[in-house]
């Protein structure tokens, strides 16, 4: 499931492409694809990075690639093991609602990226997020849990305060937000609900087959329903 919109980004051979908080791998995969590039993820979940990295040797494997090279590494948003202006790309999807000093997790996420390059974003979308906190508590507590929820207006003040300057946003996955809502509602924890296992499987059919037809509905539904805000930023030259 790509929440970012890469094509938006300019990509070209050579870049450095950092996915920060990168999990099992599907954004560095989906960048790995581009001519010539270097995806790099990072986050500090062990068992994700290795799922990542059999994502990222079964694209080597099938041809799935641009011929570029990639690596995945155990980092700290707070303190990115990576030199200054280092990245001609970071994406950062579904990390920020994780972290506690987010101020500081985005200046390391600033601080890595070369000057007039772009950097993507993506949290839940607020208020999607706010009916699945309503519905239920343990909901905050999977994955981790969501520690806070953003307003579009708030999240891109935090990443322009801190010397970036936002062009562009949208919304993503708006079929994902009733099964979170009924998730939520029936119990986030229990994998024993046929109404949520049938709606889960119609998500990874979606994933997997991509048909034609449900984009389009995703698509047209998602300034109404889309559970991601997704907001793209350029650095400020220095």
């Amino acid at each position: 499931m790509i929440t970012v919109d890469l094509k938006k980004l300019g990509i070209k051979p050579g870049y450095r492409v950092l996915d920060i908080g990168c999990g099992s791998g599907r954004h560095t995969c989906a960048a790995y694809r581009f001519k010539k590039v270097i995806a790099i993820g990072a986050d500090l979940n062990a068992t994700e990075l290795g799922t990542a990295k059999e994502r990222l040797q079964l694209h080597d494997k099938w041809g799935q690639n641009g011929g570029g090279r990639w690596g995945l590494t155990m980092a700290d948003v707070n303190a990115l093991p990576f030199k200054d202006n280092y990245f001609d790309l970071v994406v950062c999807s579904e990390v920020l609602e994780h972290i506690v000093d987010d101020r500081q997790a985005v200046g390391e996420i600033i601080r890595v990226l070369k000057p007039g390059h772009n950097l993507a974003v993506s949290v839940p979308r607020f208020w999607p997020e706010r009916i699945c906190w309503a519905l239920s508590k343990g909901y905050t507590q999977t994955d981790n849990g969501h520690i806070r929820i953003y307003r579009k207006k708030k999240l891109i003040a935090l990443l322009e305060n801190s010397g970036m300057k936002c062009w562009a946003s949208h919304y993503a996955h708006s079929l994902h937000t009733p099964y979170w809502w009924l998730k939520c509602l029936l119990g986030p924890d229990r994998s024993d609900l046929a109404t949520v296992n049938l709606y889960h499987r119609f998500l990874t059919w979606d994933i997997i087959k991509q048909p034609y037809l449900v984009a389009c509905v995703d698509k047209l539904l998602n300034p109404i329903l889309g559970k991601s805000l997704v907001v793209y930023l350029r650095k400020n030259n220095q």
